[in-house]
């Protein structure tokens, strides 16, 4: 045997030798298996990363123009006062170079938002890490984007929380940073980011909050300051100040750990005083819709230069009139809006036990559900049928009890469903009473829009569209297509004075009752709103009144064709407003807009006048670019005769004196207020129209999807008190003005008449003789099913 077979033979048997146990063996494969897996998994990951990375990578927006970061001024949209009403643009800031941002302001900023910015490569993995370590150990939470990322995600990207939005985040984090140096991207984002108060960039900021330029702030202001970005809301120092103090004093700490400030300095900066600009903003006023109007005109006069070239648009807006527009809306929503079910808390969050963490948690729910106007958010602390505590975005406190409690009393009950139970965590909404208490309500659902104009020229004087611009863009004034209800009898009665009728015409207001021999279909019987029947009457009490019965027999007598080509006059769309006897009760379409400009047509004597909103436009340097000068009424197309106008005056300020709009003159005291109220069929719409002779102005509230306001919701109830808050500011100093006798009228026995009609030979009456249900004068046509269909719901109940 050879030697080599014999030293291995016995190498094996020797009893020196090591032998491994079995489950060692296995464990060795098991590793070697797993670390062979994992290294596999790792390259797959990395290939399929790599992949998507060279997918995405040519996707990423182009970024050469930051590298000449030159901000285009914007379009301004200004009232007829110059109060600022709107901004538009791709960009709504001044550009402040970076050489021109004090270091104390770059110092704080870095302090708090990315200390080691200058040091990374854009993305602060050590940065990542400490979050991350900080979040798992439950200590004050913090983020790991930097100020390159801010600027990718601010300037490019949408603000939706995705795991590919950050991925393109990251991407064009490594591309900024490759284009631009650290001082550029910091300078776009010491310009680009919102910091609350209409500001935009820590220039605009510094005279926003301390009205003084950026180069003069102290350290403690350009810590106020640093704040902001993280929550421009939360941390604003005029309505935040104790959580903007918070934030203000960690943000000094921070500045001293990284060295940008000494301890000395620190120290002086916490005990600095800092003066708040805490003055009204003279340009915050509440006229978004009547911006975003300018805004769609001069983009198509301009195209997209609108948004670049620094117009100044000036518009014809009354900046006081429109802010008392938009309270009065707002307040007479929010009235209905306290008749109304409770529907329950907007969101539930889980609240922590730990302050800071539930401190956190507020702000986090609140972010998303941010104050409307006076109608602010809270997440309830607390909650009882008697009590209810809630704390603030501003990390007030609030408790509501007593009246305050009514609106919500279905959500405090104890057999309260799940999804309208008031309890800790629930997100809800409080105002403020005129009692200075705190009551509980809700966003409202319902919408709603005024809009006044100069009769005498057509000017927009005031517009709101609608609750809140944020809440729903659609312009409800100008947009709106609605039934017009009783609001549009005048001009079915103006129709009629051209056909004999005078305010002294008696009509019997009476049942009519229409069988299937004349509608072509089923019977249908029209009803009163009030279902009761007072017999014979004036033209002019039918009216105040607000009678249906009235107004039909006044078109059955005139006709529907005639009436149809009449409304016309006044602006409104023949097409939009069949010839059928449904027009008698305003079963046409309408905008709240046209309306206003039809009630010109009465306020001024005849003419007709076209609603208009820009005066002139001026480019940066305040060079007039255009102007429009205001139309002379007398040179305007007439609409009806000055007669016409004089005694439609007189028939509708009766409404206003005694009719169904009587607390118009009873609340304003005066007596040159002329309108008409307008509630549709089941309380779909109510309206009220109604001008003095400098001012147009109607005010419209319903559902978007039409439905049912409530059974006791009337325009005289729900639109009149918007009507009259409005004008009480409008009017104010406005003298009494009395009417002027136009040629062809006279008085006789205390009522107006056309001349040709003062001696009885005007139609004297109309309906007196019917002795069966049947209408005095049968329709012109039955009308086709669709509208029969229509006919039947408008008369139901």
């Amino acid at each position: 045997m050879p030697p080599s077979s014999s030293k291995s033979s016995d190498k094996q048997d020797s009893p020196s030798a090591p032998t491994r146990p079995t489950w060692l063996r296995w464990l060795v494969r098991a590793t070697l298996w797993m670390v062979g897996l994992a290294t596999a998994a790792a390259v797959g990951l990395a290939l399929t990363i790599a992949v998507a990375l060279a997918v995405a990578y040519p996707n990423l927006p182009d970024i050469s123009d930051l590298a000449d970061y030159r901000p285009k001024l914007p379009l301004r949209v200004y009232s007829a006062e110059g109060a600022l009403l709107g901004e538009f643009g791709e960009e709504r800031r001044n550009l402040t170079p970076i050489g021109e941002i004090p270091k104390v302001m770059k110092d704080a900023v870095l302090a708090i938002e990315d200390a080691r910015f200058f040091q990374h490569g854009g993305v602060d993995y050590k940065g990542v890490i400490r979050a991350a370590l900080a979040n798992l150990g439950r200590v004050k939470s913090q983020g790991a984007s930097t100020i390159t990322m801010q600027v990718a995600r601010n300037v490019y990207l949408s603000s939706e929380k995705t795991f590919t939005r950050k991925i393109y985040e990251i991407l064009l984090t490594f591309k900024l940073e490759h284009l631009l140096t650290k001082d550029q991207i910091l300078e776009i984002y010491m310009n680009q980011i919102y910091l609350g108060n209409r500001a935009y960039g820590f220039a605009a900021a510094s005279e926003a909050y301390f009205g003084k330029p950026l180069k003069s702030v102290s350290v403690a202001e350009a810590a106020m300051l640093a704040g902001l970005p993280k929550a421009p809301s939360a941390y604003n120092p005029i309505s935040n100040p104790k959580r903007a103090r918070s934030r203000q004093l960690y943000i000094i700490e921070r500045m001293e750990e990284n060295g940008f400030i000494t301890a000395e300095q620190a120290t002086d900066a916490k005990k600095e005083e800092l003066k708040i600009r805490t003055g009204p903003d003279s340009t915050r006023i509440h006229a978004e819709y009547v911006a975003e109007m300018a805004r769609q005109l001069i983009f198509t006069q301009y195209g997209n230069e609108a948004y670049t070239r620094g117009l100044n648009v000036y518009t014809t807006l009354n900046a006081a009139e429109q802010e008392a527009a938009y309270a009065a809306l707002r307040r007479g929503i929010m009235d209905y809006e306290r008749r109304q079910q409770y529907r329950g808390p907007e969101k539930f969050v889980v609240l922590p036990t730990a302050a800071q963490e539930v401190e956190d948690a507020i702000d986090d729910a609140l972010a998303n559900h941010p104050d409307n106007g006076d109608v602010l958010s809270a997440v309830v602390l607390e909650a009882s049928p008697r009590k209810i505590v809630a704390a603030r975005a501003n990390g007030d406190t609030l408790e509501i009890t007593g009246d305050g409690l009514k609106p919500a009393q279905s959500g405090l009950s104890d057999k309260a469903a799940p999804n309208i139970k008031i309890r800790r965590g629930a997100v809800i909404r409080v105002v403020k009473t005129p009692k200075n208490a705190w009551e509980i309500t809700q966003l409202p659902e319902v919408e709603g829009a005024l809009v006044a104009l100069d009769p005498r020229t057509g000017a927009i004087r005031a517009l709101v569209g609608g609750f809140d611009f944020d809440k729903n863009k659609f312009n409800h004034a100008a947009q709106a297509w609605r039934q017009p209800g009783s609001s549009f009898k005048p001009f079915i009665y103006s129709a009629a004075l051209e056909k004999g009728f005078t305010p002294a015409t008696v009509i019997n207001d009476a049942p009519l009752f229409f069988d299937a021999g004349v509608t072509g279909g089923q019977p249908w019987e029209p009803k009163n709103y009030d279902g009761k029947y007072d017999g014979p009457m004036s033209m002019r009490t039918g009216l105040a009144k607000s009678k249906n019965m009235i107004s039909i027999r006044i078109l059955q007598a005139v006709g529907p064709k005639t009436a149809q080509e009449w409304v016309s006059r006044f602006g409104f769309d023949a097409e939009k407003h069949p010839a059928y006897l449904t027009m008698a009760l305003g079963a046409g379409s309408v905008t709240p807009l046209q309306m206003a400009t039809a009630y010109s047509v009465f306020a001024n004597g005849g003419y007709r006048v076209n609603p208009w909103l820009i005066t002139k436009v001026t480019d940066h340097k305040g060079r007039v670019i255009s102007e429009t000068a205001p139309p002379v009424t007398s040179e305007q197309p007439r609409a009806i005769d000055a007669r016409n106008a004089f005694v439609m005056n007189s028939l509708l300020q009766e409404v206003t004196r005694s009719g169904t709009a009587a607390r118009a003159q009873a609340t304003l005291k005066r007596p040159d207020l002329y309108g008409k109220t307008g509630t549709t069929n089941d309380s779909v719409d109510a309206w009220f129209a109604g001008y003095q002779p400098t001012i147009a102005a109607v005010t419209w509230i319903g559902y978007d999807t039409p439905r049912n306001l409530g059974s006791r919701e009337t325009g005289g109830g729900l639109s009149l008190p918007v009507w009259i808050n409005f004008m009480e500011r409008a009017l104010k100093g406005v003298p009494v003005m009395e009417p002027t006798v136009p040629a062809g009228v006279v008085n006789v026995g205390g009522e107006w008449f056309y001349d040709e009609y003062a001696r009885n030979s005007g139609i004297p009456s109309v309906g007196l003789d019917d002795r069966s249900a049947s209408p005095a004068v049968a329709p012109q046509a039955p009308p086709p099913t669709e509208e029969r269909n229509r006919i039947l719901d408008l008369f139901r109940n």
